[in-house]
């Protein structure tokens, strides 16, 4: 009785001592979480001084990383990370934004287009669909920016700047009447948004005019 008494007592104060543990050791993704970037970043480069294999914190510092601008940094550990995990989806959506804020064009296409292939039911997915209307506005694609754009409004309807730029694409391509409609729906959702007021006054002039 002594010996099992004893046994529980040890169990019990290893319960504790992991509880314990899990409490004061830093998390990086509550550090994320909260907004503390640089905090997430320096646990995370600690994590895989020890485990250069984790996946996870690959993911975690270059979200944390991709929050303080530091796209080059967090395109070359998600590109580690890559290599551990080849279709991990949070690794490819990133490759897509970073590429996306360094200009590279072609590669964040690519990037964002697999994520669809690989998750087209993922979290990420009204992200990704803007992310592709911005390259397309960029490269002057303006139709397929009005169906990259009308697919993150989809999933994100309540979005008065993504609606503006939805609307800026159809202007641009030439789709006047439904750039206005595109405009008062983002004014609708924020009235305040000068983008849209903007956009809506100089589209509906251009009807005006034809």
């Amino acid at each position: 009785m002594k010996k099992i008494c004893r046994k529980m007592s040890v169990a019990l104060f290893l319960l504790q001592t992991a509880a314990i543990y899990a409490q004061i050791r830093p998390d990086a993704l509550v550090e994320y979480r909260n907004g503390n970037y640089e905090a997430a970043v320096l646990i995370c480069k600690n994590e895989l001084a020890a485990n250069p294999n984790s996946l996870e914190s690959h993911v975690v510092i270059c979200w944390s990383l991709i929050q303080l601008n530091r796209y080059e940094e967090a395109r070359t550990y998600a590109l580690a990370g890559r290599n551990i995990s080849r279709y991990d989806i949070r690794i490819v959506e990133i490759l897509g934004e970073v590429n996306y804020y360094q200009g590279r064009n072609a590669e964040s296409l690519q990037y964002f287009q697999e994520y669809i292939n690989l998750a087209p039911e993922g979290g990420r997915l009204d992200t990704v669909y803007y992310f592709l209307g911005e390259i397309y506005i960029r490269l002057g694609r303006f139709r397929h920016a009005d169906m990259a754009l009308s697919m993150a409004v989809h999933y994100m309807p309540g979005n008065a700047a993504w609606w503006a730029r939805l609307a800026y694409a159809r202007e641009s391509a030439g789709d006047l009447q439904d750039a206005v409609r595109a405009y008062e729906h983002a004014l609708v959702l924020n009235a305040h948004l000068s983008d849209a007021r903007r956009g809506l006054d100089r589209a509906r002039q251009s009807l005006g005019n034809r």
